[in-house]
Parts: structure tokens; C-alpha cells; sequence
């Protein structure tokens, strides 16, 4: 039995087929997000199972999670992101108690129970200073590609102060370090340093561990040694961790099909 998991995130689409028969993906996609959701995940669905040599006829059932879950009109049902990365990361890490997830345009912070329901969750919308829009915004500055920033923060001898909270004034700071005499490699690093901080306040005193990091942001080469710094606890990163909230879409899905 084949069912998909399809993750309509605020920057970007990912899809994914599970294999229940295998007990693993079978085929997976992503994409840019566009201005129309269910256009855009209809496209890359249809696409993704051409790939596969597959038929809508042979999927049991799609779970669609992410911002614009309500909007992909030919899932079977919907999920919040919430309820998917929690199911995503404890197949991998089945033991797992504290999630972060980062990614475009939010953050979020899971608590699970023993038994890998959420126990409670934190979450930053309003300020893309804890998102990987931050991040984009401050390779752009640097004119660097995104996926360079961890090696340029690793190159620092030590972290710029970063203050802001806002990544309008943190762009406007970043400016003035670097007019200052700042290395670009110094305000990578502070850079990294402030995204984790700023995630670690939504920790508050204490998480338990294991601790697992997923969201595009996890990608970042640094991010997951700039949090376990923050906090002071070992960070594991989720394999394919932009796949995770559709991951656990297609788990439940397989599991609503199978009831």
C-alpha cells in the first residue's frame, strides 16, 4: 500500500510516497512554493508519480500538512504540522522528547509525551528573526549562497554581537558591523549565534532530551552546533529534515488507511 504525505510549507512544497509494504519512502519531491497551493502540489504530485510509474488509483490515501494544507483540495484529509513533525521525527528517533523546527517563515518548539503525542508546543510566527528568512536575508548581505553562511561562521575567530530581534534592524546592524570593520565571517557566526539564542528563549529553563533538530534551517551547515551551544544540550538532526512534516503526513495516512 502506497499513501502521500504532502507538505505545503510557506516557502516551499515537499511531497512524499510512502511504501507501507517496505516500511519506507518510495519517492520524494520538492519545490519553491508558489501563489496558487493547490496548483502548484497538484503539478508536482502528478510529476512525482510519473517519475515513480504510478496512477492516482495506486495511492490509498494523501494527508496534506503545512500553512497551506487547507488549500491542496485533492488530499484526502488534512493535519497540522504540529501532529506531522512530532510523527516525522519519532520514526527516526523513536525516543525523541523535544523537537525544533525550523524553517522559512516560523519556528516551533514540540514537547512529546512518552508515547510521541505532543505534550505541549511554542511557536514563532510574527518575526522572521527566528526563521530561515533571517538567514536568507543575511547570505544576500554577504553575497554569499545560503548553504555557504556555516562555513564563513566557522572561519570566525569569534561571533559579532547581533542584538536585534527583527531582521529589519538586524539587516540595518549587520550594515553597520560591517562598515565598522566586522568580518563577514565574524557576523556569519553572530548571526548564527542570534537565530539559536532566540529559538533557545522558546526552551525557557530546561528540555528534556533527546533533542531533535528538522525544518529546512537544519540544513544550515552550523546551525545544529550554534543551538546546542544556546543550549547546552546535544542537538541530532533529523535525516532529510526538510521531508519531516511530510513524512509524518504520509505515516498518518498510512495509518488512518490501514485502520
Amino acid at each position: 500500500m502506497l499513501t502521500a504525505g504532502i507538505d505545503a510549507g510557506s516557502r516551499a512544497l515537499k511531497i512524499l510516497l510512502w511504501d507501507d509494504a517496505r516500511r519506507s519512502p518510495l519517492a520524494s519531491a520538492l519545490r519553491d512554493q508558489g501563489t496558487d497551493h493547490h496548483a502548484q502540489a497538484r503539478r508536482l504530485f502528478d510529476e512525482l508519480l510519473a517519475s515513480a510509474d504510478l496512477a492516482r488509483s495506486d495511492v490509498a490515501r494523501i494527508v496534506a500538512t503545512g500553512t497551506g494544507r487547507s488549500a491542496v483540495a485533492f488530499a484526502d484529509s488534512t493535519v497540522t504540522e504540529i501532529t506531522c513533525h512530532a510523527v516525522g521525527v519519532r520514526h527516526h528517533v523513536p525516543d525523541a522528547a523535544t523537537v525544533i523546527e525550523i524553517g522559512g517563515q516560523d519556528s516551533k518548539l514540540l514537547r512529546l509525551q512518552s508515547d510521541g503525542t505532543v505534550r505541549d508546543f511554542a511557536m514563532n510566527d510574527r518575526c522572521a528573526a527566528g526563521t530561515g528568512r533571517f538567514l536568507e536575508v543575511v547570505a544576500a548581505r554577504l553575497g554569499v549562497p545560503l548553504e555557504a553562511l556555516g562555513d564563513l561562521a566557522r572561519a570566525a575567530p569569534a561571533p559579532a554581537p547581533v542584538s536585534s530581534t527583527c531582521v529589519v534592524f538586524a539587516e540595518t546592524e549587520i550594515i553597520g558591523l560591517l562598515a565598522a570593520g566586522a568580518s563577514p565571517e565574524a557576523v556569519a557566526a553572530g548571526v548564527q549565534a542570534a537565530l539559536a539564542s532566540r529559538v533557545a528563549s522558546m526552551l525557557g529553563c530546561c528540555a528534556e532530551e533527546p533533542l531533535v533538530f528538522t525544518g529546512g534551517v537544519a540544513l544550515v551547515p552550523g546551525m545544529a552546533e550554534a543551538l546546542a551551544s544556546a543550549l547546552g544540550l546535544a542537538v541530532r538532526v533529523s535525516p532529510d529534515p526538510q521531508f519531516t512534516g511530510a513524512l509524518g503526513a504520509a505515516l498518518i495516512a498510512s495509518r488512518i488507511a490501514t485502520a
